[in-house]
């Protein structure tokens, strides 16, 4: 998509509507804009001049006009072209933070807004680089950022993850295709030392879960010595980690064959497979047999996939969260840790802890909180949008 400022339509908004965007938001939402003829006749993703109803520059946007937010802001700069350059300066400053943070490539390259790109979510795996473009101006741009990828990375393979929810809310289609490369099956990479395999054209997300790196660091830590219960184990990033933190035994569950196949490989890549089993099962009803038997666990791992979609699930999601904390921690021994984690962009992080600690009354254990955290550095949170900071977890010892 060319884009040439001389040219570019103009986006207007109400008067005294300006004033978040002018002090940083990245976002201008529908009831702020003029929403005149032109304007609603401009295609989603259109590039557009962003002003104040006084004529002001406010910057450069991506707009459409069929959505609550309505302009996602790219630049301040009015004269900038948004071309493939531009995207690789982006790149560059991404790659640069993460290189700071990681010495080996296998990390969130790009988290969306934070990274001045909105509606992109980049994760690297190496010589494979995934995409999702999950706003229809990120979409429009899809050759000037594949084209920007390649200049800055060189990648192998460029997958496009374009499967999210998020891209209905744009009116765009759901969709997985290879823009660059091949990729025959699971991928490489490395985490806290430890290596797995991730599949980035047919596994969850983009293939791997970066954002839980530095909690499973942590819940490594704690388990030399331990029986360990890993529920929701995905591709087995607690599960081989916490074995490798000298854990006794493992015991991960999934209700994918796929994934649990890919966790028992990363097991063997790290020599700790005698030491994990992976059996598919349904998390509450495993964790109500388990505790039927009497079993017990050193350390329960509680990371579900999200329980509250959008708002209307948040009264039944916030009553799952505090199931799985009372059956979670009805197996933990005396003196044992749960950790238990919400992905859940539409749940407050006051609001999860208040589940957990619900569920604990509900299981009648006490405890202390030893760790609440978020997501690794590698998914960082524009000031204006703190909700974009998602995940919350709790690391407990319970009495």
């Amino acid at each position: 998509m060319a884009d040439d400022p001389k040219t570019r339509p103009t986006i207007t908004l109400q008067p005294g509507r300006h004033r978040r965007a002018e002090a940083g938001h990245p976002w201008v939402y529908s009831n702020e804009v003029t929403m005149d003829a032109a304007a609603k006749a401009l295609p989603p993703g259109t590039l557009v001049s962003l002003r104040s109803a006084g004529g002001d520059a406010l910057g450069v946007a991506s707009f459409n006009p069929h959505t609550l937010v309505s302009a996602r802001l790219l630049e301040r700069d009015l004269k900038r072209r948004i071309d493939r350059d531009f995207l690789a300066e982006r790149l560059e400053r991404a790659l640069a933070l993460r290189r700071r943070l990681y010495g080996e490539p296998y990390y969130r390259l790009v988290h969306a807004e934070a990274d001045g790109l909105p509606g992109l979510v980049a994760d690297r795996y190496g010589e494979a680089l995934t995409l999702q473009l999950n706003t229809a101006g990120m979409a429009r741009l899809e050759a000037e950022l594949v084209a920007a990828c390649d200049a800055v990375l060189a990648p192998g393979a460029i997958v496009l993850r374009n499967d999210s929810p998020a891209r209905a809310l744009e009116g765009l289609d759901s969709e997985l295709r290879l823009a660059k490369g091949e990729i025959a099956g699971p991928v490489e990479l490395v985490e806290n030392g430890a290596r797995f395999l991730a599949d980035p054209r047919e596994g969850q997300k983009t293939g791997w879960f970066f954002d839980q790196r530095d909690n499973r660091r942590f819940v490594a830590s704690l388990a030399a010595g331990a029986r360990v219960l890993d529920l929701y184990c995905y591709s087995g990033g607690f599960a081989v980690q916490a074995a490798m933190g000298g854990a006794d035994a493992v015991l991960a569950l999934d209700r994918s064959e796929a994934a649990l196949a890919l966790a028992a490989a990363a097991a063997d890549l790290n020599r700790v497979g005698e030491r994990c089993r992976f059996q598919r099962a349904d998390a509450f009803g495993e964790l109500a047999r388990l505790g039927a038997a009497g079993e017990r666990f050193d350390l329960v791992i509680a990371d579900p996939p999200a329980f509250v979609k959008s708002k209307k699930d948040l009264g039944p999601g916030l009553r799952g969260y505090r199931k799985l904390a009372r059956l979670a921690a009805s197996l933990v021994a005396p003196q044992g840790v749960l950790f238990i984690a919400s992905c859940s962009h539409n749940v407050e992080p006051p609001d999860f802890a208040e589940a957990v600690r619900r569920g604990l009354e509900d299981a009648g254990r006490g405890g202390r909180i030893l760790r609440s955290a978020g997501a690794a550095p590698d998914h960082p949170v524009h000031p204006w949008l703190p909700e974009s900071a998602y995940l919350k977890s709790q690391v407990l010892v319970l009495d």
